[in-house]
């Protein structure tokens, strides 16, 4: 299994082209139109739906086909079976988080979570990530441990720990075995960019194969 995390205008095919040359990749990414949701496609969905499917996450069993999620903010989290045999790539900002994303990609794997790996991207930190009460309840109301993952900061509103969130919810489904999850994207401004520092930032590709 090979990965990268990549910077750039994900929307232009110019970028795109850059990117596959530049890694040697061995097939055109499989983007996603990414919604904040928990549907999660496999080999057989990717061979029949368009170019750029409306999906959060990806999983594959083919070697050679790149997977790739984008991000500024929210969790790019990847998956693999520890024999190399399968790989999944997952967007997960707060919301497909709360709503069950990882949970849906590890079952779709259908793969002993013991035997699964996992790693965590670039993402909004504990240090710099302020949350209101919503945002804390989605996860609260299904996990109260969750709550160790939210530091007061003003009235109504906390520092979120979104990895931590990630690593419990990997935890509890028997995946042991995870790393990453320690890089800032708000407050590294100089490496990483950041849809809370600005909007109208670029996104970071993370891409995930399994070699040939």
């Amino acid at each position: 299994m090979s990965t990268r995390a990549w910077p750039g205008d994900w929307r232009d095919p110019a970028a795109r082209a850059r990117l596959r040359d530049a890694l040697g990749l061995p097939s055109e990414p499989r983007w996603l139109r990414q919604v904040h949701g928990t549907r999660v496609l496999d080999d057989a969905d990717l061979a029949e739906v368009g170019a750029e499917p409306e999906a959060d996450a990806a999983i594959t069993r083919e070697p050679g086909v790149v997977l790739a999620v984008r991000t500024a903010d929210c969790l790019p989290i990847l998956l693999a079976a520890d024999d190399g045999s399968a790989i999944a790539a997952v967007h997960a900002g707060w919301r497909g988080l709360a709503a069950g994303i990882v949970e849906t990609a590890v079952d779709r794997l259908d793969i002993d979570p013991a035997r699964l790996v996992a790693w965590i991207g670039p993402a909004a930190g504990p240090e710099a990530y302020e949350v209101d009460a919503v945002v804390r309840e989605a996860f609260v109301s299904r996990d109260a441990e969750a709550a160790t993952a939210f530091r007061d900061s003003r009235p109504g509103h906390w520092w979120c720990d979104l990895p931590a969130l990630a690593r419990r919810r990997l935890a509890a489904l028997g995946v042991e075995r995870v790393s990453g999850g320690d890089r800032c994207t708000i407050s590294e401004a100089d490496t990483f960019y950041s849809w809370r520092r600005s909007a109208d930032a670029g996104r970071m590709a993370t891409l995930v194969w399994i070699d040939a």
